[in-house]
């Protein structure tokens, strides 16, 4: 007896495709152009965090002549203020903006498809670095029409690459607090972290006018370790030795704690 053979084709990929897996470079850049569009669209928050040290720069530092005359002060002030804008796009962008997105009913869809968290990791990342870059050009603009900082074409990318490795551990701490709380809640909390941390790590005021006490306590501050360590790229100027362990430390500290948010989630939400 012969039995009937199946005439079931098997499923044609959709027009457009190839039916292979997609790349997770692919992947990755299809994330952060979504990320990209999604933050650009409400302009206030690009604006605010390109705004905010300017500001400060125009009323604080121009009008003292002996800080924007001096070409070593005047780029102190603008590395602790660039270093402020970044530190600032980086909490408000993965602490405030990974608990937005938690709140949405589309983020359990995304983060249970078989492509995993790593491409929409890598995207956010990726997109915190564009806005904390982006949120520099004024900073950078003021400085050069207003004070006398100056630096050469080496110090620059020097500079750019050091301020982009101090925004690490403020990124995996912004994505702690994102992954463990409410965005109602994860606002105030970025607030009360960055404001002291940005003053005890001297990114508002220069160390040296700290007392004795304080002084000692932002050395152990993962702001005051990015900001000597930015300010020695910029104008050669001798960075504390404890500097490099202080920031890898905090580092490992927030990548910890960024870890278990996320996995504590994941649990609590697919289990």
């Amino acid at each position: 007896m012969t039995t009937a053979r199946s005439t079931t084709r098997p499923p044609v990929p959709p027009s457009g495709t190839t039916g292979t897996t997609v790349s997770p470079v692919r992947l990755a850049w299809l994330h952060l152009r979504y990320q990209f569009l999604e933050t650009v669209r409400v302009p206030i928050a690009v604006i605010g965090n390109a705004v905010f040290p300017s500001l400060a720069m125009l009323f604080f530092v121009v009008p003292q002549s002996e800080v924007a005359g001096d070409p070593q002060i005047a780029t102190m002030a603008v590395a602790g203020l660039g270093l402020f804008a970044v530190c600032s796009a980086s909490l408000f962008t993965y602490g405030l903006g990974v608990a937005e997105d938690r709140a949405l009913p589309f983020d359990p869809f995304l983060r249970s498809l078989p492509a995993g968290p790593g491409p929409r990791l890598v995207a956010r990342v990726g997109n915190g670095a564009a806005f904390a870059l982006i949120g520099l050009i004024p900073l950078i603009v003021v400085a050069w029409l207003f004070t006398a900082a100056a630096v050469t074409t080496v110090q620059l990318v020097a500079g750019v690459g050091m301020i982009l490795a101090a925004s690490v551990p403020f990124v995996l701490l912004g994505m702690g607090v994102g992954y463990s709380l409410t965005a109602k809640a994860a606002l105030p909390v970025v607030q009360v972290i960055l404001f002291p941390l940005a003053f005890a790590g001297g990114l508002f005021l220069p160390p040296v006018m700290f007392p004795y006490w304080m002084d000692t306590l932002s050395q152990a501050t993962p702001t005051r370790a990015g900001r000597d360590l930015l300010v020695q790229a910029l104008t050669g100027a001798e960075a504390n030795p404890w500097a490099w362990p202080v920031l890898l430390g905090w580092t490992v500290l927030f990548a910890a704690l960024a870890v278990w948010a996320y996995r504590r989630d994941e649990g609590r939400r697919f289990r």
